[in-house]
């Protein structure tokens, strides 16, 4: 309904109409084919963990239509665009809808394994991908071009992006049992460097980019406004990779040492209770397991 209502109006040429167009289609085709898939059954014979990518599904909609609800209405809403207004409610409504799935999938998990898009580390892939996403959509040539000190900048956005899409396609096709060596040092050394880069990049853009006030004739949707929010959004990503990187050390390093410290199973559990035992037979289990 919303890009109904959105096509029924004069197309604008801002890539920010383009995004929430893109938003309400992206969303409605692949539920619909989610829905589709689930009532074929087709969804059981899938290469991958369907629940995971459901849950992942609903996690990104209700990112993506949180987006372009705040989005819309504020760059093409008015007091008298009754369809623009109806679209930003309905979309609104979306949101509510994917955020209330994303609840219920918690609160009650189908008890199969895990994926990779459905845990922390891949939810905030996607969300460094996402906010990558809105940092494209307003860079201008015109920014950058001239500058090596902005051009560093987009490289540090590009390269980021790239490669946090190829983590995630990686992952889920596991096809990280292939690799010679271990894919998750790989992905600690990738966030800490990526962190690294986007803090180098949330100092120097805004340093070479504001070089006067906002200029009184910029309206909406002005260039000056658009390395404000290119500003905002590179914060707020670095600020996604330094977590990401923390809890990846953390989960390889941390996590898995008192797992396996759990699992560890203790000698005197292989007698049974009652049964005395001296010292030389417990040294001889503890030899046997080592």
């Amino acid at each position: 309904m919303c890009f109904s209502l959105v096509a029924t109006v004069k197309p604008d040429s801002s890539p920010y109409w383009g995004w929430c167009m893109f938003t309400w289609v992206f969303c409605f085709f692949f539920t619909l084919l989610i829905l589709i898939l689930e009532f074929t059954t087709v969804s059981t014979k899938m290469p991958f963990a369907w629940e995971d990518f459901t849950a992942a599904f609903a996690i990104l909609s209700s990112v993506l239509c949180l987006c372009a609800s705040i989005m819309y209405p504020t760059f093409y809403a008015c007091n008298t665009c009754y369809r623009q207004i109806g679209a930003s409610v309905v979309s609104w409504m979306c949101f509510g809808v994917y955020v209330a799935e994303v609840v219920l999938t918690r609160l009650h998990p189908s008890g199969q394994d895990n994926g990779f898009l459905s845990t922390p580390p891949g939810i905030m892939k996607m969300l460094e991908s996402f906010l990558a996403c809105l940092i494209f959509l307003s860079l201008e040539s015109a920014q950058y071009s001239g500058n090596p000190a902005l051009n560093w900048c987009v490289a540090v956005y590009s390269l980021c992006f790239i490669f946090g899409i190829a983590i995630i396609l990686i992952t889920l096709g596991n096809l990280t049992v292939y690799f010679p060596f271990s894919f998750e040092n790989v992905a600690i050394v990738y966030n800490v460097l990526a962190a690294t880069m986007y803090i180098t990049a949330m100092v120097i853009w805004p340093l070479y980019s504001f070089h006067n006030k906002r200029p009184v004739n910029c309206g909406r949707l002005c260039s000056w406004d658009k390395l404000v929010l290119i500003t905002v959004m590179t914060v707020f990503n670095s600020i996604v990779y330094i977590l990401d990187s923390i809890y990846s050390i953390l989960r390889v390093f941390v996590f898995r040492n008192e797992r396996h410290q759990n699992q560890t199973p203790n000698p005197a559990s292989f007698v049974s209770p009652g049964t005395p035992i001296c010292v030389s037979e417990l040294r001889s289990i503890r030899v046997n397991e080592a």
